[in-house]
């Protein structure tokens, strides 16, 4: 594998869609939970709030994935992006600090996604070369 810079990462919560890309390459890798993937919904007169919970194990293998990536950007439907996120806070803080951008983003197809991406690095390299 080709060590890109940047990475655009869509993950809900049952799987982490990875791309490191550069401006003519894209090299995709997909990591799954290790649970259902489904939410459990909450009823009434039964125990509990019904939320699954973290799979840690899962964000450890999504972190893992980025560790060489130099600029990363979230995205992804509901919360799952921001319990990785938080998840980098607690567990990754090194990481974390290569985050440019957390965006919400329900299911777009491939190209849209790392199109997506282009156009927003271009933006924050920009934006950082600017800054030096």
């Amino acid at each position: 594998m080709i060590e890109h810079f940047h990475a655009i990462v869509w993950i809900d919560h049952s799987e982490a869609r990875i791309f490191h890309f550069n401006a003519e390459e894209v090299e995709r890798e997909v990591v799954r939970a290790h649970g259902t993937g489904r939410h459990l919904q909450h009823r009434a007169n039964v125990t509990g709030a019904g939320h699954k919970g973290v799979d840690k194990v899962f964000f450890a293998e999504v972190a893992a994935a980025l560790d060489h990536t130099g600029a990363i950007l979230l995205a992804g439907p509901g919360h799952a992006r921001l319990e990785f996120r938080h998840f980098l806070e607690q567990q990754h803080p090194k990481l974390l600090e290569r985050v440019s951008g957390n965006e919400p983003l329900d299911h777009p197809t491939e190209p849209q996604l790392v199109a997506l991406a282009r156009k927003f690095f271009k933006a924050d390299d920009r934006m950082h070369a600017q800054q030096r």
